[in-house]
């Protein structure tokens, strides 16, 4: 039977805590505390190490909103993205609407530290987006553009037009509203309107976007509010062709594919090409039953920041690890 393997004594445990103590509480570089202790550098970044290890040292991160910073290090690799925050799982269960209050908080204070005067920031419509446009105290003075239109049926706080009305008012930038619905009837009705002169000039703007807000959602019931807004009929024809995702109306497929289906020619919104030409796109998407969703948005490369939860994170790291990018 082999001998089971003993942590350090006690007095390897003070060196080394010694060690520790110079270098992470003192400040001392590797190079200062070898010439003190009498060994090499190199030594003392072993020593270093088994601190660590052994759990003489324990590294501690606190940041300043509720972050699970390994599952956001973890995701953001897998997916090659610039920044993700992943919100951290609560002790107890939530609710979807609790959840989406602390998403759209996060999303706030990030928008308040990276959006600048010189920037166009467009607001896809989704109760997540308008649960951030409700925690925005300040933002820089730039233009605020509504990226699609009204969905029908919905209490008018939680219309897009009335939160990019918000933003600007907190901003001070020209608001850019989209005055018409978001489905509509048939391709006809929505080239007469997107040739309207006030929703014409909010459609001219999405060129000039350099930051823009969307919710993913999934071709799921209760998961996309376009996919509750069309009939059966129409929402079971676009499962079958591999819809997998929506985001501002627009629909991706299992691997990142803008989908083209009769949906984008009836629906009043930001085009695929035109999202992925904006240098960047911060994506709020959360909840288990999205992860293949969020999976399949990230694919596309249009997504430089996710704000996710951890019910979605663990589900979306398993399906990165099956089928990682290329």
């Amino acid at each position: 039977m082999s001998a089971r393997k003993q942590g350090p004594g006690l007095v390897e445990s003070l060196r080394l805590a010694a060690v520790a103590r110079r270098f992470y509480e003192q400040g001392a570089s590797k190079l200062e505390i070898a010439e003190e202790f009498g060994i090499s550098r190199f030594k003392v970044a072993r020593m270093l190490d088994t601190a660590r290890e052994s759990g003489i040292v324990k590294v501690e991160f606190h940041l300043p909103a509720p972050v699970d910073l390994v599952l956001s290090e973890e995701i953001r690799a897998a997916y090659r993205l610039d920044r993700v925050l992943v919100l951290e799982r609560a002790p107890e269960p939530e609710s979807r609407e609790v959840a989406r209050r602390k998403i759209g908080t996060l999303a706030a204070r990030l928008l308040a530290e990276i959006v600048t005067p010189g920037d166009v920031l467009g607001l896809s419509w989704a109760r997540s987006v308008n649960a951030m446009t409700d925690a925005i105290e300040s933002l820089p003075k730039c233009p605020i553009v509504q990226l699609c239109g009204v969905q029908a049926g919905m209490d008018m706080r939680d219309r897009s037009v009335e939160t990019v009305s918000r933003v600007a008012s907190v901003s001070g930038g020209a608001p850019y509203p989209i005055f018409g619905p978001l489905v509509l009837p048939d391709r006809r009705t929505t080239e007469t309107l997107r040739r309207q002169p006030g929703i014409a000039e909010t459609f001219g703007q999405f060129k000039n976007l350099t930051k823009a807000v969307v919710s993913i959602g999934a071709w799921k019931p209760e998961e996309s509010t376009v996919y509750d807004a069309l009939d059966e009929a129409e929402r079971s024809a676009i499962a079958k062709r591999g819809a997998k995702a929506e985001v501002s109306a627009r629909l991706f497929d299992a691997d990142g594919n803008p989908m083209s289906t009769g949906l984008a020619h009836h629906v009043l919104a930001i085009s695929a090409e035109e999202l992925l030409a904006v240098p960047e796109v911060i994506a709020l998407g959360y909840t288990e039953p999205k992860a293949e969703a969020i999976d399949a948005v990230l694919r596309s490369g249009m997504v430089s920041t996710l704000i996710t939860d951890a019910a979605a994170a663990v589900p979306l790291l398993r399906l990165a690890e099956a089928r990682p990018l290329p």
